[in-house]
């Protein structure tokens, strides 16, 4: 799956790491049924490797249960940054790195959702809304568009030098907006 001519610009950026290791996961997608992509159960063994995270491999055992914090640890753990606790959960991601009251590139972003959370990466907004990186986004990583006012919190991983490339970025409003993750 190619990413859509509005975002394309992503692959030529040297950074931030956690984008970088997001895009590798470009277009993994959910199988419908009864039937699991092996690609995204692996991930939970990956995290779980870390004895810290042994019960992410033990309860995650399907795709039909919301992947978006298992996707956002298998990411942190591969950018080498601290994986929070309990990731599976996606509000528990409002404790990862540093509260930015101001978003902006490769920030990790937590939203509230009718059931619980969601959680993703900043790589733009518009007026209305952010556009996140996710996982479990229409049962697939990718790149949607949330509404601001969903916005729970905005982390900042805890960089020793963050990449000069962090910044604000405006994007055009096109695009449908998500209503709900799970």
């Amino acid at each position: 799956m190619a990413l859509s001519k509005q975002y394309e610009w992503l692959v030529k950026e040297n950074g931030p790491i956690m984008i970088k290791q997001a895009l590798n996961l470009y277009g993994t997608t959910e199988i419908p049924g009864a039937a699991n992509n092996a690609t995204i159960l692996s991930w939970a063994q990956e995290v779980g490797q870390d004895p810290m995270y042994n019960g992410v491999k033990k309860f995650y055992n399907a795709d039909s249960i919301p992947w978006c914090g298992l996707f956002m640890a298998v990411v942190a753990k591969r950018s080498s940054k601290q994986i929070v606790k309990d990731p599976l959960w996606a509000l528990n991601w409002g404790n990862f790195g540093k509260h930015t009251p101001t978003p902006m590139l490769g920030d990790v972003l937590v939203f509230i959702r009718n059931g619980g959370g969601h959680v993703g990466l900043y790589v733009g907004e518009d007026a209305s809304c952010f556009h996140v990186l996710g996982g479990n986004q229409s049962d697939k990583v990718c790149i949607t568009r949330i509404e601001k006012k969903r916005l729970y919190t905005a982390r900042r991983p805890n960089y020793i030098n963050q990449p000069v490339n962090v910044r604000k970025i405006s994007l055009s409003s096109s695009g449908t907006v998500s209503s709900n993750e799970a």
